[in-house]
C-alpha cells in the first residue's frame, strides 16, 4: 500500500497548531492565504519553528498577483530564503515565471541554490506557466523536489488528466501533489487516478472571534469579527478518506 503524505497549507500560528494536532505531515506555512499565500513575518516564522517538530516549509511570495517579479522584488525573496535556512526549515516554496509563460530558471535557479540544502516546492505559479512538461524537465534540471498543481486548471478534480500524465512523465524524478480543491470526498479518488502519493489542502473555515465588544459601525464586517479557522478533525478525515 502506498505511504501517503497530506500537506497542509496555514495561515497563522493557530491555524499550524490545528493542522499539526490534526495529524499534517507537513505544513506550508503562508500568510494571506486569500492572496494565495505570501510570505509570513520574522516573527510567525521564528515562533512556528520553535512550537513545532513537523516539518514545514514556509512560502516564499512577496506579494500576491502574479507571478512575474522585479529584481528588487527576488532580493526580498533572496533575504526571505537565507533567513528560513538559518531559523532550520525543511524547505521553501517558491514560483516565478518569465513575462512569456515559461520559468524563470535563472531567479528560480539562484533561489534553490541560496535554499540548499533545504527542500523546494515550485508552488501554483506552475499552473500558469506555457509548457508544464518543458517546466517540469526545467524544474527537475535545477533541483526542486516537488511540483504543487492543480494540472493547469482551478482546481485539482478539474485537473486530474493533466496531474496524471505529469506523475506518469515524472517518473519519480520529482514529486507531483496534487493541490486546490482536494477535500475528503475526493482524495481517494485523485490518488487512485493520478498515481500520486503526497496531497496538499488548505481546509480553510473562519471561525467566530471571541471578541466581547461588537463596534455596531463594523457589526456587519465579517472581517472584523472572524478568524482563519481548521478543524483538526477535518485533517485527520482527509488523511481517513485517503486510506480507506
Amino acid at each position: 500500500m502506498n505511504s501517503y503524505l497530506i500537506e497542509i497549507a496555514t495561515s497563522d500560528f493557530i491555524t499550524t497548531q490545528a493542522a499539526v494536532e490534526g495529524g499534517a505531515d507537513r505544513i506550508e506555512l503562508c500568510a494571506n492565504l486569500s492572496e494565495g499565500g505570501t510570505t509570513p513575518s520574522f516573527g510567525q516564522l521564528k515562533k512556528c519553528r520553535e512550537a513545532f517538530q513537523v516539518p514545514i516549509y514556509p512560502i516564499i511570495r512577496p506579494r500576491g498577483g502574479d507571478f512575474l517579479y522585479t529584481i528588487a522584488e527576488f532580493e526580498i525573496m533572496l533575504h526571505d530564503v537565507r533567513l528560513c535556512r538559518e531559523i532550520g526549515y525543511d524547505g521553501i516554496v517558491i514560483g516565478l515565471l518569465n513575462a512569456d509563460g515559461t520559468i524563470d530558471m535563472k531567479l528560480t535557479g539562484k533561489l534553490v541554490e541560496a535554499a540548499y540544502p533545504l527542500g523546494v516546492t515550485f508552488h501554483r505559479a506552475f499552473d500558469r506557466c506555457r509548457d508544464p512538461f518543458q517546466a517540469m524537465e526545467q524544474l527537475i534540471s535545477i533541483g526542486c523536489e516537488r511540483i504543487l498543481t492543480s494540472g493547469q486548471q482551478p482546481g485539482a478534480p478539474e485537473g486530474v488528466e493533466q496531474i496524471a500524465r505529469l506523475n506518469e512523465a515524472a517518473a519519480e524524478r520529482i514529486i507531483i501533489m496534487p493541490g486546490s480543491g482536494v477535500r475528503k470526498d475526493n482524495i481517494k479518488m485523485l490518488a487512485e487516478k493520478t498515481g500520486c502519493v503526497e496531497f496538499h489542502s488548505s481546509l480553510r473555515g473562519k471561525t467566530k472571534s471571541k471578541m466581547e465588544f461588537i463596534h455596531p459601525a463594523f457589526a456587519a464586517s465579517a472581517e472584523s469579527f472572524t478568524n482563519n479557522y481548521i478543524d483538526p478533525a477535518e485533517v485527520k478525515a482527509l488523511r481517513d478518506s485517503l486510506i480507506q
